[in-house]
């Protein structure tokens, strides 16, 4: 009977032994290549989404030029396997990594091609805000099986936060710490240095963004770095046309803000307001003060442009240049580049960039 006893405890204590192996196995998991749960990582991107991301990543689609610029500065560049037309265009860019003039561009006005995305066997996808809120491009990515986060530089908080998220999905987050870091004391600096000025003494601007008509709205990157500057945006909060996601003011409105100063992103726009007699009434154009924006590894000021806190530092030292006379840009530039991008400007190659001029390519070039 003992004996009897003592085989039905080993064989019970075989039978649990089977059954804890047994339950031990882990489903399948949800994510890329089936990967083990310590080979992925988990990474809430701009619009709360939680995405499960290789720990190891080699191959990157670009499809934002805000996740390309960043690749570049990280030191990543290298990994970019697709790209936007307009980091094609970005001559610094393609400079530091000339393979980029080459890779697939997936994506055109606002539309993603599956099939060359999926040709380009990426590891991880970057998208824009504009496929987040396009409920069929979001259908057809969530298809891919891809692991893909969506990049938003809405304002300066959430263009930092991009940066940390992008830094955190990529190994990277010192580097998007150190540079957010840099972002705040610039921010930090200016607003100091112009607390003192009155409202009714601050100068009065425009912005023009890619064409002369196009401008800031209110809740936008621009509109956020711009009030940083100590200037008064004269189109954030008016009756701004929007057309494809994009906002536009009309001649008549810019005459009646007649605002000071003229800042424009793109060149030969500058140019254009200058030379065309309708522009002529306005007192930035009857006083010169109609500038081009400097072009870097982006358009500063930009949208998408990664170098914000380096368009907030030279626009507030062309508006209050008491206010900022320790400060050189040259300099400021040569060390930004140097210590972010492990990239070493020659000084033609800066004075380039401070004039905006050749570093974008038109397109169709």
């Amino acid at each position: 009977m003992r004996k009897n006893q003592n085989r039905f405890i080993i064989l019970g204590l075989i039978l649990a032994l089977l059954l804890a192996a047994g339950c031990s196995g882990q489903p399948e998991s949800v994510g890329p290549a089936q990967a083990d749960k310590q080979d992925v990582i988990t990474v809430t991107d701009c619009v709360g989404r939680q995405v499960q991301v290789p720990a190891q990543i080699e191959r990157v689609a670009c499809l934002s030029p805000e996740s390309g610029h960043a690749m570049a500065m990280f030191g990543l560049g290298d990994k970019v396997v697709a790209a936007t037309g307009g980091m094609q265009r970005d001559v610094l860019l393609t400079n530091m990594y000339p393979h980029i003039k080459d890779v697939s561009v997936p994506k055109s006005s606002g539309v993603i091609n599956i099939e060359e995305l999926l040709s380009t066997d990426p590891d991880l996808v970057f998208v824009r805000s504009d496929t987040a809120g396009n409920e069929a491009e979001m259908a057809k990515m969530n298809k891919t099986g891809l692991p893909f986060l969506v990049v938003d530089y809405a304002d300066i908080d959430r263009q930092q936060y991009a940066l940390d998220m992008m830094g955190q999905a990529l190994g990277v987050q010192d580097k998007a710490q150190a540079f957010n870091d840099y972002y705040r004391r610039i921010a930090k600096t200016v607003t100091d240095r112009l607390a003192d000025i009155s409202p009714d003494k601050r100068i009065r601007l425009y912005h023009s963004v890619n064409e002369a008509l196009r401008t800031d709205a209110e809740g936008t990157l621009p509109a956020d770095w711009i009030q940083v500057t100590g200037a008064i945006n004269v189109s954030v909060g008016q009756d701004l046309k929007l057309y494809e996601g994009d906002y536009y003011a009309n001649l008549e409105q810019i005459m009646l803000w007649d605002p000071e100063v003229i800042i424009c992103n793109e060149p030969g726009v500058a140019g254009y307001i200058l030379s065309h007699e309708q522009w002529a009434p306005l007192q930035a154009v009857k006083n010169n003060k109609v500038w081009q924006l400097p072009i870097g590894i982006s358009r500063w000021g930009h949208h998408s442009s990664l170098e914000t806190p380096l368009a907030i530092l030279w626009t507030a030292q062309r508006l209050y240049p008491d206010r900022f006379t320790d400060v050189d840009m040259a300099a400021e530039t040569k060390q930004f580049f140097q210590e972010f991008f492990n990239y070493e400007l020659s000084d033609e190659l800066v004075q380039n960039i401070l004039s905006g001029e050749g570093m974008r390519e038109t397109k169709g070039q």
